[in-house]
């Protein structure tokens, strides 16, 4: 009969560190298919599906994206064809100016950006979101130097589940890891789900999300009074950044900008 005080057996002492070497050759092994997977199949350019390394994008297919630079709307963004001078609006943003104050895009959304976009959203490439999110924080780094938070556009609940991850927080991480922002990934919710906006035209657009934003109440003093960037994918007609802007401003944000990877360009246009 044991006592309190009795010396555990010896066979105890090698227990523990048994148990650890047996975790770590599991894990180990289990490792192992991954890693002949990863070399028998390697990673290819989303756009050509050539052999890759390290960005997800060949350089061939690298040197084919637009990146968006100066001259630009100041307002919404939109690459022009010549330089104004600074301050000059384009003719939309004159027409029909936006609730956010203003909107920045790393590259136009053309072949080789739609394939990034696609692969990132529908097949599972999270690989790409450290370079897309870095793009994204030079192309924006005016709107992001006095931001006080970086809010994703949010996915309805169901389209979430179904996806497993939302692109746009994704993006958000990267972009607050890289500019040392606060991203508030559940302020903004989706309150009903939207049909997807391809294939709709631009009034169409916007009455497909109008009103589908809030900000509940218990989140509110997280926006108030502060300088909101929001994070999306893909600019096109607006419509989406638009009705998640207002729903940021009633909810008495100071003011809101857009920070997305790709913008849909029609055509490089002359200032007004």
């Amino acid at each position: 009969m044991s006592t309190l005080n009795e010396a555990p057996h010896p066979s105890s002492w090698f227990q523990k560190p048994l148990w650890h070497a047996a975790n770590v050759l599991s894990a180990a092994s289990a490792s192992i298919p991954r890693l002949a997977l990863d070399i028998a199949l390697p990673m290819l350019c989303v756009s050509c599906t050539e052999p890759v390394s390290g960005e997800g994008v060949c350089a061939q297919c690298w040197s084919k994206l637009s990146f968006i630079a100066r001259p630009y709307c100041e307002r919404l963004g939109i690459p022009f064809v010549y330089d104004p001078g600074p301050g000059l609006l384009s003719m939309e943003a004159i027409a029909a100016p936006p609730a956010y104050s203003r909107a920045r895009a790393a590259v136009r959304y053309d072949d080789v950006a739609r394939a990034m976009v696609h692969a990132l959203k529908y097949q599972d490439r999270t690989d790409l979101a450290p370079t897309m999110g870095r793009w994204m924080a030079r192309a924006g780094h005016e709107i992001l130097e006095n931001a006080a938070a970086l809010v994703p556009v949010p996915l309805h609940w169901k389209r979430s589940w179904s996806r497993r991850y939302n692109q746009s927080g994704a993006l958000a991480k990267i972009i607050g890891r890289s500019m040392s922002i606060p991203v508030l990934p559940d302020t903004l919710q989706r309150t009903r789900a939207t049909e997807q906006q391809i294939g709709l035209s631009k009034s169409e657009r916007a009455r497909n999300v109008q009103g589908a934003f809030k900000v509940p109440p218990e989140k509110k003093s997280l926006v108030q009074g502060r300088k909101i960037v929001l994070i999306d994918d893909v600019l096109t007609s607006g419509a989406t950044a638009d009705a998640c802007a207002r729903a940021l401003l009633r909810a008495r944000a100071a003011s809101v900008d857009v920070l997305v990877f790709a913008r849909v360009v029609d055509s490089f246009r002359p200032p007004i």
